[in-house]
């Protein structure tokens, strides 16, 4: 039995699992790294899915695995491999990918799993920490997750390997995501609720759309202009022609007409009190940009226009206050 650890050196010697892990991406596992995230891309491209497995503490970072491949845009699913002895099985189709984890790479359940996975011609990742065992031998991508110690102190309970192991599953889901180009709009799709979900909420979810848009032509008159602001209660109107924006008039536009002209300004149109390059934003673009810009720009609105400059909506200071972004 090895000397008792400190909880530092408990910690370390998981650190130094890490590290090694990475000296091998850098050098002689680089190579197997990018062929395996060549065959998640690819098999994403087919419209397959993941399918990652895995036993004890193995199964459950097999588990946080898949989900993190989930969230960043590689279709993925977790499958208990003793389950899939008696039936389970059934949940990998055609085209789909195996990823599976041991890290001796003799795990009995997977091992009575290969026969079928390869007669279905699904291609297979595995993480281990021998690379001459069964289960690397039948793999198509090898990744090693061999450590210098367990954290262990009697060196038999999973903890340096399954940390390895975690963090490769991590590295391999934000390479393929890299690769496919997947964006900060795209994982908003994917976290539509709870916090997370408010952060990452785009404009198009937050905006006044249809008849809640203040607007008006340039030839309406400033009693008008201020009934139409009053009525939509967003401090401000757009000035439009044909559904294309052309101005914008805001409640300091109308304040400082009203102190410079006194009632005689209530006389003018609105082309000729409005903003004519007023800030706008596209309905595609994050909330959080929206902010970013109201705050820049010391505005409480932003009008949102497509193609041709044509309105399509109008978003509010207090409309982020449900993002938990103020």
């Amino acid at each position: 039995m090895s000397a008792i650890h400190t909880p530092s050196q408990l910690v370390r010697i998981e650190a130094d699992a890490l590290l090694a892990l990475a000296a091998r991406l850098d050098g002689p596992m680089a190579a197997d790294f990018e062929r395996a995230v060549t065959r998640v891309v690819e098999c994403g491209q087919a419209r397959g899915r993941v399918v990652v497995t895995g036993m004890g503490k193995s199964g459950i970072v097999a588990q946080k695995v898949a989900a993190t491949l989930s969230s960043t845009g590689s279709p993925a699913l977790f499958m208990h491999p003793a389950e899939a002895l008696h039936g389970d099985l059934g949940m990998i189709v055609e085209g789909d990918l195996v990823v599976a984890l041991s890290a001796s790479g003799e795990t009995e359940e997977i091992l009575r799993l290969l026969a079928t996975i390869q007669r279905m011609g699904n291609a297979v990742i595995s993480f281990v920490c021998d690379t001459q065992s069964t289960l690397a031998r039948a793999s198509d991508v090898v990744l090693d997750c061999s450590v210098p110690a367990e954290a262990c102190g009697l060196g038999l309970a999973p903890t340096a390997s399954t940390t390895a192991m975690l963090a490769l599953g991590d590295a391999l889901a934000i390479a393929v995501s890299l690769r496919r180009g997947f964006r900060a709009e795209d994982f908003a799709a994917l976290h539509p609720g709870g916090k997370l979900g408010k952060r990452l909420a785009t404009v198009r979810q937050l905006m006044h759309t249809g008849d809640a848009v203040p607007s008006v032509s340039g030839e309406t008159s400033m009693t008008d202009v201020i009934y139409e602001m009053s009525r939509k209660k967003l401090g401000m109107t757009a000035v439009e022609k044909n559904g294309k924006l052309v101005g914008i008039i805001s409640d300091g536009d109308l304040r400082r007409l009203l102190e410079r002209e006194g009632p005689d300004g209530l006389r003018k149109t609105a082309a000729a009190v409005m903003n004519p390059s007023p800030k706008t934003i596209s309905a595609a673009e994050l909330a959080a940009r929206a902010l970013h810009t109201m705050e820049l720009q010391k505005i409480t609105s932003l009008i949102v226009v497509g193609g041709g400059n044509s309105i399509e909506g109008v978003i509010h200071l207090h409309d982020l206050w449900q993002t938990e972004l103020i």
